[in-house]
């Protein structure tokens, strides 16, 4: 495809920023294929959630995030990138095509943010009392629109309708085995390079519902310490106007990018995406935001202690065998 080739050492660097990037469950539901300067970012259906992700929604935007990690690092290293989101129809798998080439204008923006990946990670623990500052919220409401996304930030009253969202999707999950065994699959216990450990759960709510998911399955998990959350939570929702596959891509770019941006400003995120998880209590939290479009992402942000991030595969596991 192309006669130009990217050294080994760049597409090793470039593709260990993409696999930081977040996944539902840390499943990593990605996989690349490198042909000169041309970087194919495709879904992994070996590392698909059929009973909570029937749709592949949030693989998309999974993959999209790591698409944003690559764009950022290529940057830092010295490349410009130009990309196509979901190409080719008849390649369903196929959700990116990125060219790396060259360029003697970086993106500043991005090569700031390249900075931010070792550090960006999902945390579980509560913040303290002190809400985001308005210059802060500005900054991630930019970097969402800067991907072609809206992120809304939720008021009391729209983040208590949220909260008997996640109540009520409790209640539906009670009978539902298959949501549970899936999820006992990737969560908890100790693990080395994917799936959530239980290190990483963070301590269960004394309250309930709260604004932070509990992904404990394990009785051991289920028994956690407890901890008071924020009573005030800083939530927002991430969407996008549209909803065909190429638009998830790109909901994950927005979403890097914004979580990037925080861990930039001190600030950390953790998701609340059990309602999106169903179609009509999506298309509630979207209404929540009095603005058109699709729900993608439930975004909880706080000030949190230090942490680090849940383990990643080798960058070989995602690459095919015959290539190095």
């Amino acid at each position: 495809m192309s006669e130009l080739k990217l050294p080994t050492e760049h597409i090793d660097i470039l593709l260990s920023a993409a696999v930081a990037a977040p996944s539902m469950h840390n499943t990593q539901p990605w996989r690349f294929e490198v042909d000169g300067q041309v970087i194919d970012v495709y879904l992994d259906g070996s590392r698909t959630l059929p009973a909570e992700d029937p749709t592949g929604r949030a693989m998309r935007i999974a993959a999209g995030a790591a698409t944003f990690n690559l764009r950022c690092t290529a940057e830092s290293l010295g490349y410009g990138t130009w990309l196509g989101l979901a190409p080719y129809p008849e390649e369903p798998d196929l959700l990116a095509r990125i060219v790396v080439e060259p360029t003697g204008t970086p993106d500043e923006q991005l090569r700031d943010l390249a900075a931010q990946i070792p550090h960006r990670h999902t945390e579980r623990h509560p913040s303290d009392a002190d809400p985001l500052s308005q210059s802060t919220k500005v900054a991630l409401l930019q970097a969402a629109y800067a991907e072609g996304a809206e992120l809304t930030w939720l008021g009391e009253t729209e983040v208590n309708d949220l909260l008997d969202m996640v109540l009520d999707t409790d209640l539906r999950e009670i009978h539902d085995w298959h949501r549970r065994a899936e999820r006992a699959h990737w969560v908890g216990g100790d693990r080395s390079d994917d799936g959530v450990p239980s290190t990483a759960l963070g301590p269960r709510s004394i309250s309930y519902p709260a604004a932070v998911r509990d992904l404990g399955t394990q009785p051991a998990d289920r028994m956690r310490a407890e901890s008071t959350f924020e009573t005030h939570p800083d939530l927002a929702v991430l969407s996008t106007e549209h909803d065909q596959p190429a638009d998830q891509v790109a909901a994950g770019m927005a979403l890097e990018r914004v979580l990037l941006t925080a861990t930039r400003e001190g600030v950390t995120a953790s998701f609340l995406n059990q309602p999106l998880e169903f179609d009509d209590l999506r298309r509630k939290v979207q209404r929540l935001t009095q603005r058109p479009g699709h729900a993608d992402m439930i975004i909880r942000f706080g000030h949190s202690r230090p942490g680090t991030g849940t383990a990643r595969r080798p960058v070989a596991d995602f690459l095919p065998k015959e290539q190095p």
